[in-house]
């Protein structure tokens, strides 16, 4: 199902007469980015449409602007600032970002941002530097002085302004003088001179010296300054500088490093080789590759910069005006371009859209829906586009109309499933007098349990009937309801079907239980991760030995708890757990719960049922809990026999030697064996009583057996018979 595919045949229905009747609220002049002079005035332009009555109040950094005897807003809307002011003292200034809005009963509009800066010239923070220069060679000098204007620069030498008709000079905007093929007459003090609207400022002085040399030695192509990295706006001027010096002069020139050929139109060559782009585009972007070739030969030096062209939004789609009837559903589409990418925002008369239930801004904030429409939605809304080169907007209103020649809600709608990713939707034909005032239809579709915001839509044409939805996903559940749009808008949705697409049956859901009391318990159970794989729940229970389940209880699918009460005191019951689809219903998973626990439920195993072997022939719940005590102390006793026994082992088989283990009837078997090493701890693996009969009573002998690999033993206690000589005791 293709998603872009958004209603796109009703999202521009007819503007009713409530709007065809009224001018819409717009802009006819909005304010632009302004420079002001300290105690001048200044003038911000805003000039607006629409029915009126129009108010016009403007804001600074977001702030209302206060009217009276500073400034005040002229009937055209027009802000006038008598007396534009900086105090030095408390760093209070009148520059900042202005913008006004515009209200009538309709709603509310804001302009774009306008930047209001005041005009400076501060000191040079970079000044020329005296240098020393063989005749016939390069000088470069250089100033930099941040002004608010840009400031026009140029040079003077001994006071006196450079001779600009001179060829060998080259003033560039950005401050610097390039003189080439020095003379012994360029020697002199030369300065720097910057002037805006707002001053006139002088750098230092710099000392230029010529020196004559003997002779002219080669000297290989050097680039004494190359390309830099610029950023600027459309329809400004790049200057690219590259000047190089060597014997013999060499040759400058440029191209792309993309291959692209720079063009001719707006292109110059100022000097012997600064580049100058007049009124770029964004075509110009691109990184420009300085080459400074000797005459005659392929020997080069190259240097390159990156020029980044820049450009303010500006709309592909705009807004548009409509008319809804409450309850119905409107759409906005916003499409803007610029570099960089522009930010999309949108205002509800002139106040920041906050998204909610049924207010939703999808695919990056370039189209708004509102939903479920009520009277509080009628209002004026604004696109807003920004980027670090500009600001753009536009408008559209949403109008509420009378709802009653909208056309009755489909009927009859029915979903059946043909295929794993495939359903198909019928619904019935309304009568030819109702037909002729129908444009189509809309479907609407999303998964069962996803929010109204993953809704998708389908439009389908006034005569068709049936319609299918493709590319679906297996064993899923839908939500499908359709309505019906004439030139006034939608009608009321009709009712809502589900529909399961072919793929199989929901999967066991896992689930525990909790006892409440004795005559209660609480059962929870795990959701799809997935919206969609479940339809809802089957819950049911028997009372043990019954041979039948109970008080079923069906849930929809985004519920996971219930509780069971009024409940046999102390019984036991058995819990059984379905999920279902469109498809049938899954695995049930079981288990077996005892009320007269506290809150704890048997475990199950992987399957789901009861690990617990309990008896249902009549016997009772008290005969199972008195054999799980029989079974929990026959556990007990086992645990304590083994860990008496486990000490016996480790008592026998410590650290030790050879001397510590046997008697003397071990010692035999212990040299056929070898004798363990010191510090060898043997573990026992059999440790056996070994009756002899005896004439005597006499103590047991320990003996040791080897036959095992190292650092294992057996041990053996026998009992040695009174006859033979040469037995001890061990």
């Amino acid at each position: 199902m293709n998603q872009t595919r958004i209603c796109q045949l009703f999202l521009l229905v007819v503007i009713s007469s409530v709007l065809g009747g009224a001018s819409e609220l717009a802009f006819l002049k909005e304010p632009n980015d302004v420079i002001a002079v300290r105690d001048r005035p200044l003038l911000l332009d805003c000039q607006v449409e629409g029915e009126g009555p129009i108010s016009v109040t403007w804001r600074r950094n977001g702030m209302p602007v206060p009217t009276g005897s500073k400034a005040s807003v002229l009937a055209n809307g027009t802000l006038l600032i008598k007396n534009f002011q900086k105090k030095r003292e408390s760093n209070e200034t009148d520059a900042g970002e202005y913008d006004c809005a515009a209200q009538n009963h309709f709603g509310m509009l804001i302009s774009r941002k306008a930047r209001v800066q005041l005009a400076s010239l501060p000191k040079f923070h970079t000044h020329p530097e005296s240098m020393l220069v063989d005749e016939g060679g390069v000088a470069r000098l250089t100033c930099q002085v941040n002004g608010i204007p840009e400031a026009s620069i140029s040079w003077e030498k001994n006071r006196t302004a450079v001779n600009a008709d001179d060829n060998r000079y080259t003033i560039l905007p950005t401050g610097i003088l390039q003189i080439t093929g020095v003379r012994w007459a360029d020697s002199g003090v030369y300065r720097c001179v910057a002037t805006n609207i707002a001053n006139t400022r002088y750098s230092h002085e710099a000392q230029l010296t010529v020196t004559v040399a003997a002779t002219r030695i080669y000297k290989e192509p050097v680039i004494l300054s190359g390309p830099q990295n610029l950023t600027i706006t459309v329809h400004q001027t790049a200057i690219l500088e590259c000047i190089a010096t060597g014997n013999p002069r060499p040759i400058v020139s440029w191209s792309r490093l993309d291959g692209r050929s720079i063009g001719v139109e707006g292109i110059q060559v100022l000097g012997t080789g600064n580049l100058m782009i007049s009124d770029v585009t964004l075509q110009h972007s691109g990184v420009y590759v300085c080459s400074a070739n000797r005459p005659g030969t392929r020997m080069r030096r190259t240097a390159q910069g990156r020029l980044s062209v820049q450009a303010p939004p500006e709309f592909l789609q705009w807004p548009q005006s409509v008319s809804r009837p409450a309850g119905s559903s409107a759409v906005f589409t916003c499409m803007a371009q610029g570099v960089p990418e522009p930010h999309l925002i949108w205002l509800k008369n002139g106040k920041i859209l906050m998204p909610g239930d049924h207010v939703k801004v999808t695919n990056n904030n370039s189209t708004l829906a509102v939903t479920r429409i009520t009277m509080e939605d009628e209002a004026i809304y604004q696109c807003i586009a920004e980027n670090s080169a500009g600001t753009n907007q536009a408008s559209a209103r949403l109008a509420l109309t009378q709802s009653t020649e909208l056309p009755e809600a489909p009927r009859d709608l029915t979903a059946t499933a043909l295929s794993p990713t495939t359903l198909q939707l019928t619904w019935s034909q309304p009568a030819p007098e109702v037909t002729d005032g129908i444009i189509g239809y809309v479907l609407h579709i999303r998964m069962l349990g996803e929010p109204d915001s993953r809704e998708l839509q389908e439009a389908v044409s006034k005569t068709t009937f049936q319609h299918e939805f493709t590319t679906l996903e297996p064993a899923t559940t839908y939500s499908i309801y359709l309505k019906a749009y004439s030139s006034l808008g939608a009608s009321q949705q009709s009712g809502t079907v589900v529909a399961t697409t072919l793929g199989g049956v929901p999967r066991s859901p896992s689930f525990f239980t909790k006892v409440l009391n004795k005559t209660a318990m609480q059962v929870f159970w795990e959701l799809p991760s997935k919206p969609g794989k479940v339809e809802g729940f089957k819950l049911s229970y028997r009372e043990v030995p019954q041979p039948n389940f109970q008080g079923q209880e069906v849930f929809p699918g985004h519920i996971n708890t219930h509780t069971i009460s009024h409940l046999e005191p102390a019984a036991v019951y058995e819990i059984q757990l379905v999920a279902y689809n469109g498809n049938g219903d899954g695995a049930a998973d079981k288990r077996l719960v005892s009320l007269a626990e506290s809150g704890n439920s048997p475990k199950t195993s992987t399957d789901g049922q009861s690990t617990c072997n309990c008896r249902q022939d009549g016997e009772g719940s008290m005969t199972g809990i008195v054999l799980g005590i029989h079974i929990g102390m026959a556990c007990i006793i086992f645990c304590v026999l083994f860990l008496m026994f486990g000490y016996r082992r480790s008592f026998f088989c410590r650290k030790g030697t050879q001397d510590d283990w046997s008697g003397p009837q071990a010692a035999d078997s212990i040299q056929r064996a070898g004798a363990p090493k010191e510090g060898v701890i043997c573990m026992p693996e059999v440790m056996e009583l070994v009756p002899q009969r005896c004439d005597s009573v006499t103590a047991p002998v320990m003996v040791l057996a080897s036959q095992l690999p190292p650092a294992q033993c057996q041990v053996f206690i026998e009992e040695p018979q009174p006859c033979q000589s040469g037995t001890g005791t061990g």
